[in-house]
């Protein structure tokens, strides 16, 4: 699995890059709702999503809202907490039956020091998560409800027929009625 930024590398330093990451990687089979991380607590990893779905999300006025999706070749952390070593108003669900790799934030700061070359790489990864949610800020701010539901399905087309439609509604910022309306016009 190689994500998407890593693509354009020259094939020597991909296969170095790729293999000193992966001894610092662990893969895990995890069931549908499995808690890769729980609020209140400090994001330690890094998550590539192999299959499956996951998304984050955070809890307000008694609802859970979703803030982002991972899909396949996805990456997925709570950003805030694993960049500052803070706790994390942010939960991250597996929504399907999935096989995920992880590395550990520890880790990956070892074998920075060990070959600073590779920030780069690990910059790329997270600039790719910041980018994620800044475009869902943005649709937030300026979308309705129909433009920010086609914006989804045009980046990740399955996920209408994978996940929770209370998901995508909450992803979205509308009740599942409005969803199911604005999915209705189709």
């Amino acid at each position: 699995m190689i994500p998407e930024q890593f693509k354009n590398i020259d094939p020597f330093i991909l296969n170095e890059l790729l293999n000193d990451f992966r001894t610092i990687t662990t893969t895990h089979k995890l069931p549908k709702h499995h808690l890769l991380h729980q609020e209140d607590t400090i994001c330690n990893h890094l998550y590539f999503i192999e299959t499956g779905i996951a998304r984050s999300y955070y809890h307000k006025d008694g609802k859970d809202i979703t803030a982002h999706f991972a899909v396949e070749n996805g990456g997925i952390t709570a950003i805030d907490s694993f960049i500052q070593r803070k706790k994390s108003r942010y939960n991250i669900e597996i929504l399907e039956d999935a096989v995920v790799h992880s590395m550990a934030h520890y880790d990956i700061q070892v074998l920075l020091d060990q070959k600073p070359s590779y920030e780069k790489f690990v910059r790329l990864f997270l600039e790719q998560i910041y980018v994620d949610l800044a475009e869902r800020v943005e649709d937030l701010l300026f979308y309705n409800a129909k433009e920010r539901y086609d914006n989804l399905i045009l980046k990740k087309p399955s996920l209408s027929q994978r996940v929770n439609l209370g998901h995508i509604a909450s992803y979205i910022g509308v009740t599942q009625e409005t969803l199911s309306r604005i999915r209705a016009q189709k």
